[in-house]
């Protein structure tokens, strides 16, 4: 299961980070409204924690905005805005749950449960092709036969179906997919893009995975 944690109280998120990796959760963090906001749109998350005070761009705004277009991934208002006209604003805007600071970490992992098995039923499959990914399982199938992909392999074969006919970039892929926001060698996409195509089983015909020389990589359907 993959959380954000949208804080920009360094303390607060790395707390939250570290809780949350201790119960098994991929967590990744942004520190401010606006980055926040995309990496909820280019990513697939299962839960969003979601602060309303941030830099660049208040929370309120960022859970409407992210409610145009994705109206199923769960959040969880986790701030200092503590009336009952700010409860419901933040309620009316989109979000599933509203927790005030200081909160309780158990609380709030016990919260989170029940909003991840509320979604959990209601998962929609992604698809590509022949290609399938059944998010509730973590499985993926080819032609109706499994599939089997590491961790790393997943989160990029999903990575690239959300982001379907538009162009990842490399570094987009790294920061979004491998969690790293400093230099670092692209090239390890590359290797997981060969893996990838190895083990979907891909002929030349069926690029679905199309490679955008000196760029990087696009999902598309075959016409």
């Amino acid at each position: 299961m993959k959380i954000l944690i949208v804080e920009d109280e360094a303390g607060i998120s790395q707390f939250l980070k570290q809780g949350l990796e201790e119960e098994n959760y991929e967590v990744a963090v942004a520190d401010d409204g606006k980055s926040g906001l995309q990496s909820a749109q280019q990513n697939s998350f299962d839960l969003i924690i979601l602060d309303w005070m941030l830099p660049e761009m208040n929370g309120l705004d960022v859970c409407v905005e992210f409610r145009k277009k994705n109206t199923t991934t769960p959040i969880i208002f986790l701030t200092a805005k503590d009336t009952i006209q700010e409860t419901i604003a933040g309620l009316k805007a989109g979000a599933n749950d509203y927790i005030k600071k200081p909160f309780n970490f158990e609380e709030l992992l016990e919260r989170i449960k029940v909003q991840l098995r509320s979604a959990e039923a209601d998962v929609p499959n992604l698809k590509l092709g022949p290609i399938e990914i059944n998010k509730k399982t973590y499985q993926v199938f080819n032609n109706g036969i499994e599939v089997f992909l590491t961790q790393k392999e997943f989160s990029l074969l999903e990575y690239l179906i959300v982001n379907k006919d538009k162009v990842c970039t490399r570094n987009q892929i790294i920061e979004d997919v491998w969690n790293i926001h400093f230099e670092y060698d692209t090239g390890v996409i590359d290797v997981f893009i060969n893996s990838l195509r190895k083990k979907l089983n891909l002929k030349k015909d069926e690029d679905y995975i199309k490679t955008i020389r000196g760029v990087g990589y696009i999902a598309k359907e075959i016409s």
